[in-house]
This record gives C-alpha cells, sequence and structure tokens, in this order.
C-alpha cells in the first residue's frame, strides 16, 4: 500500500513545501494538494516549489476540474513540470466543486469529464489529441517540446455514472471517504465497469483518502475532522437529488450506498466560504458514527487496524488529509508505524 498526504495551499505557501518534505521524509509516496484557487492559493505554482524541494514524492491536485483551465493549459502545467523535474506529477480529477461553486457555477457534464481526461492525459504524455474547433471541426494538438511525459489522470467519483465512466477511462479512482463497507461497493462498481469496457479491472488504481488523526483525545480528533462529512455530504446530496435515495438494506438496489445517503437527511445547506475547514460552523448535522466512519482516528494501532482493511480490499493508496492542528505529529506516527506496519502487511501476504 502507498501512502499520500493531502495539504491545502493556505498562505504562507513556504508552509505547505515544508510539510511535503516531511511527508517525504516520514515515508510518504505522494504529496497532494487541493485546487480550488479562490478559496485558497494556486496550486500549481506551489506544486513547482514541491517538486524543487523534495526529490521522490509525486505532486498533484486533489482534485482538479475541467472547467477553472482550459483543458491544453492543465495538461501543458504538468508536461512542464515533468520535464522540470522527471515523471513525477500525477492528475486528480473530477467535475469541479469548490472551485467552480464559490464563485456560482456548477459542475462540469460527465461528457466533459470524459474528454478532458483523455486530452489531459495524451497532451501531458507527449501525444498527439484531437479536438474540437469552436465551430466543430477536428483539431489536431500536440506539445512539441513535450518528449516522454508521462501523466496518469485519476478521476474522483460518487455517483453512479461517474464511478462508470472511472471504470472505463481513468488509470485510478479516487474516493474521497474512507469506510470500508461503502469502499468495498464503489470499487466494486468501478471495475465492474472496467471489465464491461474490455479492461482489465485490476489494472485502475484504487485511492481511498480520509482525514487522518493520529492521538488519544476522539472527541478533539472528531471536531478537527466532522468538515469533512459535510463536505462529503455536499457531494451526496448532489447524486440523491439526481437519482433518488438508495434503496435496500446494503445499497444494491440503489444508486449509492443506503448508509452514504441517510446522514444527509439533516443537512441544511452548504457554505463554501467553510469548505475544508477544521472550524466549520455548519456540519452539526453529521454524527459522530459518520466521523469515524469516513475519517481515520485514534491511536497508531486504530490506523492500522483500519487501513489493513482497506489495503485487504484492493487499495492501492491511501491519501491522508493532514489538516488539523497536530499535522506534525500524524506525519511522524505515520513515518515511524504506520506506514513500516502496513508495508509489513503487504509483504507478509506476498
Amino acid at each position: 500500500m502507498q501512502f499520500g498526504a493531502v495539504f491545502q495551499t493556505n498562505p504562507p505557501a513556504s508552509r505547505t513545501v515544508q510539510l511535503a518534505q516531511l511527508a517525504e521524509v516520514h515515508g510518504f509516496d505522494s504529496v497532494w494538494t487541493f485546487d480550488s484557487h479562490v478559496l485558497w492559493q494556486e496550486p500549481y505554482v506551489i506544486h513547482s516549489a514541491i517538486l524543487a524541494a523534495t526529490r521522490r514524492v509525486t505532486v498533484g491536485p486533489f482534485v482538479t476540474n475541467p472547467a477553472t483551465r482550459d483543458w491544453s493549459v492543465t495538461a501543458s502545467v504538468f508536461a512542464t513540470l515533468n520535464q522540470m523535474y522527471g515523471n513525477r506529477t500525477i492528475c486528480g480529477i473530477g467535475r469541479g466543486d469548490s472551485a467552480v461553486r464559490v464563485g456560482g457555477g456548477k459542475p462540469t457534464t460527465l461528457k466533459d469529464l470524459r474528454e478532458a481526461v483523455h486530452v489531459i492525459r495524451e497532451l501531458g504524455s507527449s501525444r498527439e489529441v484531437e479536438v474540437d474547433a469552436a465551430d466543430g471541426s477536428p483539431v489536431t494538438l500536440r506539445l512539441p517540446w513535450s518528449h516522454g511525459s508521462e501523466l496518469p489522470v485519476w478521476v474522483a467519483a460518487y455517483g453512479p455514472m461517474a464511478l462508470k465512466l472511472t471504470g472505463e477511462v481513468a488509470d485510478g479512482f479516487i474516493l474521497q471517504l474512507a469506510d470500508p463497507e461503502i469502499t468495498k461497493w464503489m470499487i466494486d462498481h468501478v471495475r465492474s465497469a472496467a471489465d464491461n469496457a474490455g479492461r482489465d479491472p485490476m489494472s485502475i488504481k484504487i485511492c481511498v483518502a480520509g482525514p487522518a488523526y493520529v492521538g488519544d483525545d476522539i472527541v478533539h480528533q472528531r471536531e478537527q475532522s466532522r468538515w469533512f462529512g459535510g463536505m462529503v455530504g455536499n457531494h451526496v446530496a448532489d447524486i440523491v437529488a439526481r437519482y433518488g435515495k438508495a434503496a435496500g438494506t446494503d445499497g444494491e438496489a440503489g444508486v449509492i450506498p443506503k448508509d452514504l445517503a441517510d446522514y444527509i437527511e439533516q443537512r441544511a445547506g452548504y457554505d463554501y466560504n467553510s469548505h475544508g475547514k477544521a472550524d466549520n460552523d455548519h456540519v452539526d448535522f453529521v454524527p459522530d458514527a459518520i466521523v469515524d466512519r469516513f475519517c481515520v482516528l485514534g491511536d497508531a494501532d486504530d490506523h492500522i487496524e483500519k487501513l489493513t482493511r482497506l489495503k485487504d480490499l484492493g487499495v492501492d493508496q491511501f491519501a491522508a488529509y493532514v489538516m488539523h492542528d497536530d499535522k506534525e505529529e500524524t506525519l511522524r506516527q505515520y513515518g515511524e508505524r504506520i506506514i513500516p506496519a502496513l508495508r509489513e502487511h503487504t509483504a507478509a501476504r506476498s
């Protein structure tokens, strides 16, 4: 199992770079950042600084979207970083959340997401791609200065059609919650879609993400992490509004697992000005049980136990949101105890 660390690009940027360096020192494989250019600082400028200050970690957005930038601009950024620092970038992408909604926009269509994945991956991997011009005529694009760049594209998804798209076109699947039961449901749907599309289902990397806080004060850990249930609930509300609530005790008869739909019933709304913040003041509807299920909390042994369950489900990477008031200690505990334990677990099974 690999490990990623997810940070917000809060000022000063030097602090984000410092945390990325710490993550690398403590054995993390990837460093991810939010990509929401109004709420936080522009990520790709900071990604360049992170890559310059590290030697091993892969760096990318968690996640970008097709709406904020022209797709060729996004691809050019990755190809440039790869030329400067070696092939150490990765593109996480979804339909768009805070980056578009904070300005009154809406997430893109799945059609646009599908096309964006293709264009960004091809251009970002030094290959030519055909796009539509303004008049609808085909235009072939290539970055003539880019040679040997490799850009995997991982798609973030919850809903049934987004999961299907992920299985059909993505190099990896990003699931932003760390509940083993829901994770299994989601992985099964992605791999089934891949199989139906004639792809090898096991070729799709599975990345599960959630807030990670190592400590012994579970009440405080929950309060620092409750924002995440609000963020997930915002995505789930979109799905329920579009498709209806899941049916059946295990979610198999519905479009999403029943447990994932139930907890948002008391949700009153969402203020993007508090998006991703530990002091978010409108997530009281998120019960402790959901915080515990979606996040990875408790002491190091609790983290090892939950992550072992996720690893056994086929999760390739756990991406830890490290966005609380004890970041350094959590990174240290992962480096000294949790990451070695999970890698020993992998070796023992191989």
